[in-house]
C-alpha cells in the first residue's frame, strides 16, 4: 500500500518578518509541510522536492515574480504558485494570471484567511488530479490484455498477438464475432493499451439509434438547427476527440447515412447539424459486428466504399464453443468475481459440473456464460457447484441425465424416454432421430416401464 505524499507549500520571500508570519499563518494546518526561502535563487535549488504550492513575493532580489513563476512551471507545470504583492495591479495580477499563476494576492491585513483559503482550495484540486490520475492507472491495469481476456486456447493466443499490433499505431480496427464474444472489451483493450488511453473511450451502439438521429448524435448540432433542439450537443465524434470512438453493431447502420460517415472519416471533419463550420477530428475508429459485412455489402445493405474504408485491421473473435478449456478459466473468474460482490465464500465447480458447462455449445457465448454461473452461485447450497445448479436455456444443453453413472442399457433407456418426451411420444419420430428401429424404442420402453415397475414394490 502506497502512502500519500504530504502536502507541502514552499514560501519565498525574502522580508524576514513577513517571511516568519507567512510561514507562521501556515504552519497552523497541521496538514502542511511549510518551508521557508528568502530569494528565487534558493527556491529554484530545492524545487526538485517538487512542492504542491510555491507563495511568490511580486518583487524579489534577484528575480521578478514573474521571472520565477516562468522558471517553476519550465520544472513542473503542476506546482501551484500563488503571487504576493504590495501592491494592487490589476493588469499585473491579470498577466500572472493568464502566465499560469494560481492566484494573485495583494499584502492585507485579512492575508492569512485569504492564503489559507487559496491554499485549501489547491489542496482539493491536487487531491483530485492525484485521485484521477490513479483511477486512470487502475483502468490501464486493467484492461491489460492477459487481465481482460481470460484464456489458454490457441485463438485466445493468436488474438494476443493481433492485438498488440492494434496498440502501435492508429490504424482503424474491425471487430466481428458472435454476440456476446467480447467485442467491446476488446475494443476497450485496445484503447487503455495505446497512446490514446488517458483520453476519452466513447462507445455508440449503432443498432440502439433511430436512424433519423444517426446524424446529430454522431457529428452533434446546434440551437434551434430542428424542433427540440434547445442547446448545443456535440457529436460523439468531438467526444472522443483525442481518444478512440467505437462504433459497435456498425452493420445495422441506415445506408442512406453511410455517405456521410464515410465522408467523415476521410476529410477527418464533421460538421453539426444547423452549421455551416467543419469542426476537425482526432479519434481512433473502433468498429464491430456480429454481422459478416461483406455478406451485408453484397446484399446492397452497406456501402462497399465504407466496407473498405473500415476494413483496417480485422479482428476475428472466436465464439465460445472453439474455445475448449476456457470455459472452466473464465467460469472461475466470474464465480469469484460473484462471490466477492455479493459477500459470500468462494465457491468452486465439482467435476459434474465442469462436465455439462463443457459439453454446452454456448449460443450466447461469454455473455451467457457469465450469466449461467451467476445464478449457478444463487443455487448453490455449499461451497461445490453441482451440475444441477447450473440452468441451461437452449437445446444444445445435454440433458443431466448424461452426467450420472448408468449402465450403456440404462442410459439407451433414458434417453429413448427423453426423446419420447421430446416428440410428443411419436415412436416413430423417435426411431427416426435416433437412428434405430421402431422395434427397438418399443423394447426399450417396455424395460423402462418393468423397471419401474419393480421399484415401485
Amino acid at each position: 500500500m502506497s502512502i500519500e505524499k504530504p502536502f507541502t507549500v514552499y514560501v519565498v520571500e525574502d522580508n524576514d518578518w513577513y517571511n516568519k508570519l507567512l510561514v507562521h499563518n501556515l504552519s497552523l494546518n497541521p496538514d502542511f509541510i511549510v518551508k521557508s526561502f528568502f530569494s528565487g535563487k534558493k527556491l529554484l535549488n530545492a524545487l526538485h522536492e517538487m512542492p504542491d504550492v510555491v507563495t511568490v513575493d511580486y518583487r524579489l532580489p534577484d528575480m521578478t515574480g514573474e521571472e520565477l513563476l516562468q522558471k517553476i512551471k519550465n520544472v513542473n507545470e503542476n506546482i501551484e504558485v500563488v503571487i504576493i504583492s504590495e501592491q494592487e495591479d490589476i493588469k499585473t495580477a491579470v498577466n500572472l494570471l493568464k502566465a499560469g499563476a494560481y492566484d494573485y494576492l495583494v499584502k492585507t491585513k485579512d492575508i492569512r484567511d485569504t492564503l489559507l483559503n487559496t491554499i485549501q482550495h489547491i489542496r482539493k484540486n491536487v487531491g483530485l488530479q492525484k485521485r484521477i490520475a490513479r483511477l486512470e492507472e487502475e483502468v490501464v491495469q486493467k484492461y491489460e490484455f492477459e487481465k481482460t481476456i481470460l484464456g489458454a486456447s490457441a485463438g485466445i493466443k493468436k488474438l494476443f498477438q493481433i492485438l498488440q499490433k492494434a496498440v502501435g499505431n492508429n490504424i482503424t480496427v474491425s471487430i466481428a464475432g458472435e454476440t456476446g464474444t467480447g467485442k467491446e472489451v476488446v475494443a476497450k483493450a485496445i484503447h487503455y493499451n495505446s497512446e490514446r488511453k488517458n483520453k476519452p473511450f466513447v462507445a455508440v451502439n449503432v443498432a440502439a439509434i433511430p436512424s433519423e438521429l444517426f446524424e446529430s448524435e454522431l457529428f452533434g448540432h446546434e440551437k434551434g438547427s430542428f424542433t427540440g433542439a434547445n442547446t448545443t450537443r456535440i457529436g460523439k465524434f468531438e467526444e472522443a476527440s483525442g481518444g478512440t470512438l467505437f462504433l459497435d453493431e456498425i452493420g445495422e447502420m441506415d445506408i442512406n447515412f453511410q455517405a456521410k460517415l464515410l465522408r467523415a472519416l476521410q476529410e477527418k471533419e464533421v460538421t453539426r447539424i444547423g452549421s455551416n463550420k467543419p469542426i476537425k477530428t482526432d479519434c481512433r475508429i473502433i468498429v464491430a459486428s456480429h454481422k459478416n459485412l461483406l455478406e451485408e455489402v453484397k446484399k446492397g445493405n452497406f456501402r462497399e466504399d465504407l466496407y473498405y474504408r473500415l476494413f483496417g485491421l480485422p479482428i476475428q473473435l472466436p465464439p465460445l464453443r472453439e474455445r475448449d478449456k476456457d470455459v472452466l478459466i473464465l467460469s472461475k473468474s466470474f464465480i469469484q468475481g460473484f462471490c466477492k460482490e455479493n459477500g459470500m465464500s468462494d465457491k468452486t465447480l465439482n467435476e459434474s459440473a465442469q462436465m455439462k458447462l463443457m459439453s454446452y455449445h454456448w449460443p450466447g457465448n461469454i455473455r451467457e456464460l457469465k450469466s449461467v454461473i451467476e445464478l449457478a452461485c444463487v443455487m448453490s447450497n455449499d461451497s461445490e457447484i453441482d451440475a444441477t445448479d447450473i440452468v441451461l436455456t437452449s437445446g444444445d444443453a445435454l440433458p443431466d441425465v448424461m452426467f450420472e453413472e448408468l449402465s450403456l442399457r440404462e442410459y439407451n433407456r433414458r434417453i429413448v424416454q427423453l426423446y419420447m418426451e421430446k416428440y410428443d411420444n411419436n415412436t416413430k419420430m423417435v426411431a427416426d432421430k435416433l437412428d434405430i428401429g421402431q422395434t427397438t424404442v418399443y423394447r426399450l420402453l417396455k424395460e423402462d416401464k418393468m423397471l419401474k415397475s419393480e421399484n415401485a414394490i
